[in-house]
């Protein structure tokens, strides 16, 4: 029996976890289950793609991952996708969430079911991964397509001096997690020293953690992920910088 992971928007606050736990069992009682959140804000899609991103490749390959946010899909018309990607079975409405989390090119993708139901998470993609996690193909959950709702990411700005990206998501603390990574600060700096730049403020010196710096000074770090991240020790960033998702954050090279 495979491993399912369930990503939602549901909340802690009402009886639809429990509900999608209770199925569950219902289907396949030996299965082991990890939730990675079900505090995603409701129908943000981005939140949902930037959390799954961060941690679906620490799982072992071949992990299911129901993806129940904004769960009935793009559009008037409801539709539902399961998809291969990087080894890792991925289940969720055809809202674009597929088309972000691949980069528009899963291995391969079906459509699920038509289905009228107010819980799709629950009645369709729940059968559809414990399907998958017990063994059974991709192909056989439905026809093979190659088109989904189209979705696009931000994409950085490369210079030779200087990289513009965005905010792309603001975490628990309050802390901004740029698109910026470093992979491309290195290709575009070639070992040069450099400065982030946001708002009315910059900083230049990166970290290694957040706590580095002193109490209430902005710092900026790398994360598990190689995000360039921005924060405030012991501060929440987002609020006392002023800045938000998609905000502007610029790294500056020295001119040579």
């Amino acid at each position: 029996m495979g491993l399912i992971t369930l990503l939602t928007d549901f909340g802690y606050r009402d009886h639809y976890v429990a509900a999608l736990k209770a199925r569950l069992l219902q289907l396949a009682p030996a299965t082991t289950v990890v939730d990675i959140s079900h505090g995603v804000e409701p129908f943000n899609i981005a939140h949902a793609v930037h959390v799954l991103q961060s941690v679906f490749r620490d799982f072992p390959s071949g992990t299911v991952h129901v993806i129940g946010v904004d769960d009935h899909g793009a559009g008037t018309e409801p539709g539902w996708q399961a998809a291969l990607f990087e080894g890792h079975y991925f289940v969720a409405g055809d809202n674009g969430i597929l088309a972000l989390l691949t980069s528009g090119a899963p291995e391969a993708l079906v459509a699920l079911p038509a289905a009228v139901t107010p819980s799709p998470t629950r009645d369709v993609l729940l059968p559809a991964a414990v399907a998958l996690a017990q063994g059974a193909g991709l192909a056989s959950l439905g026809p093979l397509i190659t088109t989904f709702h189209q979705l696009n990411n931000r994409q950085l700005r490369l210079q030779d001096h200087r990289i513009t990206g965005h905010v792309a998501h603001i975490d628990h603390y309050g802390n901004l997690i740029t698109n910026i990574s470093r992979t491309a600060v290195d290709a575009v700096g070639h070992g040069r020293g450099f400065a982030v730049y946001f708002g009315r403020d910059v900083v230049k010196e990166v970290h290694p953690h957040f706590s580095a710096a002193p109490p209430g000074e902005a710092v900026a770090v790398f994360n598990s992920q190689g995000c360039l991240c921005l924060g405030i020790c012991q501060g929440n960033a987002s609020e006392l910088l002023g800045l938000h998702f998609d905000s502007q954050v610029d790294v500056r090279f020295p001119v040579e």
